[in-house]
């Protein structure tokens, strides 16, 4: 058994615990998913790109000017 006292086994076990609900929401979002049909897959895709591009799609390259 690892010492529970040691320098560092808070934030592994605050990061494994972040992994691990990260993961239950997915399986979560899979239970729901699992019972939609292709036109509705097809348009919570389209929400999840939007959603993604939203967040990271913003490119600080495209805001410059190369002359």
């Amino acid at each position: 058994m690892t010492d529970q006292t040691r320098w560092g086994i808070h934030e592994v076990q605050t990061r494994n615990k972040a992994i691990k609900y990260r993961r239950d929401l997915v399986a979560k979002a899979m239970v729901h998913v699992v019972k939609l049909d292709e036109t509705g897959i097809t348009d919570l895709m389209i929400q999840i790109e939007a959603e993604y591009e939203r967040k990271y799609g913003k490119n600080e390259a495209d805001d410059k000017v190369i002359l």
